[in-house]
């Protein structure tokens, strides 16, 4: 492993949103990433079950045997402390990872779907709101959302991927592809307003990656149907399109100084995940 973070290796667009961050909490923001993505590599490495199991049962534990041997677990302890993330959010986020470690994964209804959203994304829209100072309750409720909203996006962008490796979050046809992206689109929504409790130089980065990240349900919807969807390889956002999103986010900024509207009037779509998880705990 080169110097380069998995920040910059594996989400090409969380790092150019990250470009628009001061450096030191960008390193932050970073070392977040590599936590998340060295658990998620060992779910989705091609070993036989039982390996993967063993090594994820190693990482669990040497996490929360505070393993600092390990540097990607001292830097996630060294956030933990810094900014008063609960452990169970953490725990919530593993719990997800775990989940894909099965011969077989199958989600059976929405609330399964939100709720493993929550796990492996939401987590980490929450702890990444906390790396950016956000304090206000309904605005950490947002991050959840912009998390989950990106998750949905993932899963609606990877259905074929997903399927090759026998995970089956939602199903293969176009209508339920169109409407988890349409519901990823409300939670993208409920996440826009929260974004003016970030401090004014962090703000930027964020609206970035949200509209960014939105394009590809905007371009997977422009498929118009299964085989349009089936032919068009991974779905991207090219840098072009990237830099027009970047100089559209300067609109959002904006609206953002300009709106008064409160961000507790939000009514955020947690109900079947608080059926079994209490998101007040993790807050």
């Amino acid at each position: 492993m080169s110097n380069k973070s998995y920040l910059s290796i594996y989400a090409k667009s969380f790092s150019w949103a990250g470009f628009f961050l001061p450096k030191e909490t960008f390193k932050k923001c970073s070392a977040l990433y590599d936590f998340c993505r060295i658990a998620d590599n060992i779910a989705d490495d091609n070993e036989n079950i039982k390996n993967k199991e063993k090594k994820f049962y190693q990482f669990e534990n040497d996490f929360n045997q505070k393993n600092f041997n390990n540097p990607i677990i001292k830097n996630m302890w060294s956030l933990i402390e810094e900014f008063n993330i609960s452990l169970k959010i953490v725990q919530d986020l593993l719990t997800g990872i775990r989940s894909d470690i099965k011969d077989k994964v199958k989600l059976n209804s929405k609330k399964d779907l939100l709720i493993y959203s929550y796990r492996v994304a939401g987590t980490v829209g929450l702890m990444m709101a906390k790396i950016l100072k956000v304090n206000k309750k309904s605005s950490l409720k947002s991050a959840i959302d912009l998390g989950i909203a990106m998750q949905l996006t993932n899963i609606s962008r990877d259905v074929i991927e997903d399927s090759k490796n026998n995970r089956f979050y939602i199903n293969e046809n176009f209508d339920e592809i169109s409407s988890t992206i349409n519901l990823a689109h409300s939670f993208y929504e409920n996440s826009f307003y929260s974004i003016k409790d970030i401090p004014i130089n962090f703000r930027f980065s964020i609206l970035v990656a949200r509209r960014v990240y939105r394009k590809i349900g905007h371009k997977i919807l422009n498929k118009k149907n299964l085989k349009n969807y089936q032919n068009s390889g991974k779905i991207y956002v090219s840098n072009i399109e990237k830099i027009l999103e970047t100089f559209l986010s300067i609109f959002d900024l904006i609206k953002l100084l300009l709106i008064n509207r409160k961000d507790d009037q939000i009514k955020h779509d947690h109900n079947l995940i608080n059926e079994q998880i209490n998101l007040d705990e993790r807050i």
